[in-house]
């Protein structure tokens, strides 16, 4: 569902009902308002996939009201225009995908560890980021789409991340003097 365009659509709606002098009790303007402070806590994070039942509470508490307000004081014809720009509001424009839910939770690695994502590169290469995790006594997993897993100790996580910065700013400075000679 496109939560953003619905709460855009029913925000028009209580504009225009106000507009014909309607008065929008407190309760349905907190809802619209917690719809849209949910929305945007949900986009800037989509992980947290329990706000989306809340979001469709609060759309849902708005519209009900709105419509069988509309409904009682303007008739079949204000509502169904009014509804049919909910049904495009609501409708997924071909080529445009959904939000997608990223986890951030790793299967097989044991509770309490600290992990890290490494993209194998051309400067950091699949064997150099494993040795490097060995070296420190951090474990490693080659993943499918081109990352190495590291993970253990905070510790070991630390001087793990800080030798491979430095291992990286090392490969960076010499490239540059490569390229400037």
């Amino acid at each position: 569902m496109r939560y953003e365009e619905t709460w855009k659509v029913l925000a028009d709606l209580i504009t225009e009902l106000r507009k014909k002098g309607e008065v929008i009790p407190a309760s349905v303007m907190n809802d619209l308002r917690s719809a849209k402070t949910m929305i945007q806590i949900f986009k800037a994070d989509p992980s947290h996939i329990e706000n989306i039942p809340r979001i469709e509470t609060y759309l849902e508490n708005v519209e009900f009201y709105l419509i069988s307000m509309a409904q009682e004081k303007f008739g079949s014809e204000f509502v169904e225009h009014w509804m049919g720009k909910l049904g495009m509001a609501r409708k997924r424009i071909s080529g445009e995908e959904d939000v997608k839910v990223v986890s951030r939770f790793v299967s097989g690695l044991p509770r309490g560890k600290c992990w890290v994502r490494v993209q194998v590169s051309e400067d950091t290469p699949h064997e150099d980021i494993e040795n490097l995790a060995e070296e420190v006594g951090l474990l490693h997993k080659m993943q499918e789409n081109g990352f190495v897993l590291v993970y253990g100790d905070d510790e070991s996580m630390r001087s793990f991340i800080r030798r491979l910065r430095l291992q990286q700013g090392f490969l960076k400075r010499k490239t540059k003097k490569s390229v400037s000679v």
